[in-house]
């Protein structure tokens, strides 16, 4: 089993997701446990509602997901990532 790490669900949303933008922020630091902070650019979210996101993403991580206590979404379409200025 790979070490639980920032780049690694980084690189995992980037390849299941096609996604086209990718911030992992790891916030175990301020918390009692494993926790991240998820920023997702994926064209898989046009028409999908938030909760459709969040599975899609929950499902992208698959095994990762069970040892991370804390996992905190944005999930953006394309195009939603433009109109917001790619800020965050």
């Amino acid at each position: 089993m790979a070490e639980l790490s920032a780049e690694l669900l980084r690189q995992k949303l980037e390849t299941r997701l096609g996604a086209e933008h990718v911030e992992v922020e790891d916030t175990s630091g301020s918390r009692c446990s494993t926790s991240f902070r998820l920023l997702v650019v994926s064209s898989q979210f046009r028409g999908k509602g938030l909760l459709q996101r969040h599975r899609l993403v929950n499902e992208a991580l698959g095994e990762e997901l069970g040892r991370i206590h804390a996992l905190e979404q944005r999930t953006l379409t394309p195009e939603q990532w433009e109109e917001q200025g790619r800020a965050h």
